[in-house]
């Protein structure tokens, strides 16, 4: 039993330094998120979901050059990597 218990907790081990490891991302040019293909439909009853404005709101903040502001301003991770935050 020790020994299957201690396989388990190497195997815990490898995959948490696996997730943890840095990792070297090429540079992105553009946001990974985009927001620009938005489209809304409503059910019978009009009733929708909870996080269903969210699209709506980053295109509103694109649109308005919030977006460009964040990116250029905000410097939030603790470790950089190159994507963009907003």
């Amino acid at each position: 039993m020790m020994k299957n218990n201690n396989k388990i907790m190497a195997k815990r081990k490898r995959k948490i330094a696996k997730r943890l490891k840095r990792k070297q991302w090429k540079n992105q040019p553009k946001p990974m998120f985009t927001a620009s293909n938005i489209h809304y439909e409503m059910d019978g009853r009009h009733e929708g979901i909870a996080c269903g404005g969210i699209g709506a709101i980053h295109l509103m903040n694109k649109n308005s050059g919030f977006v460009e502001e964040i990116d250029s301003a905000l410097h939030l991770l603790k470790r950089h990597l190159p994507y963009h935050e907003s």
